[in-house]
C-alpha cells in the first residue's frame, strides 16, 4: 500500500495559514498568517477588527480610498500577538496567504522576521522592494486558494 506524500514544511505551514484565514471577519480579503521558527508555530493572525471593536461582518466595511480600514491585517495581528504574549519573532518565518502590503512589510522587517512565504500575489511592488532591500527572503509558494476564499485587491 502506498502512503500519500508528506507535505514539505512550507506546504504544511502555508496550509495552516489558509486555515487561519477562515477566521477573517472582513470579506474583502480573507488573509491568514502564521509565524514559525524552527518548525514551531509561534503565533497566528487573520484580518479582523481590534479587540473589542465591531467587525466588518457585524457592522460593514469602513472604506477609505478603496481600502477597508476597520481591520488589522493578518501579519499585523500575528506580530501584535507575539508582542502581547512576549514571543520573540527574531529570525522567524511568516507564512501568509497573500503577499504582504507595504505597511505589513515594514512591520515584518522591524519584527526581525527573516523569511516571508506567501501564496497569493498582492499588487505592491514597494513591499517586495523593501523586503528585498532589508535582506528578507521572499518566496512565492503558489497554492490554489479554496473556492470560498474571497480576495478583492
Amino acid at each position: 500500500m502506498t502512503q500519500p506524500a508528506r507535505p514539505s514544511w512550507d506546504d504544511y505551514f502555508i496550509k495552516i495559514a489558509f486555515d487561519v484565514a477562515e477566521r477573517s471577519t472582513c470579506d474583502r480579503a480573507h488573509v491568514g498568517a502564521v509565524v514559525v521558527r524552527d518548525r514551531r508555530m509561534l503565533t497566528t493572525g487573520y484580518n479582523g477588527a481590534p479587540a473589542g471593536l465591531p467587525h466588518c461582518d457585524e457592522v460593514g466595511h469602513l472604506l477609505i480610498d478603496g481600502h477597508c480600514v476597520r481591520t488589522l491585517h493578518a501579519e499585523q495581528n500575528a506580530i501584535i500577538q507575539a508582542a502581547l504574549h512576549g514571543v520573540n519573532t527574531a529570525d522567524s518565518t511568516i507564512y501568509v496567504t497573500h503577499q504582504p502590503c507595504l505597511t505589513c512589510a515594514k512591520m515584518i522587517i522591524n519584527a526581525g522576521i527573516r523569511r516571508v512565504v506567501y501564496a497569493g500575489n498582492y499588487p505592491d511592488e514597494n513591499s517586495r522592494r523593501f523586503l528585498t532591500e532589508a535582506g528578507i527572503q521572499l518566496e512565492h509558494l503558489p497554492r490554489q486558494r479554496p473556492a470560498d476564499t474571497v480576495y478583492h485587491p
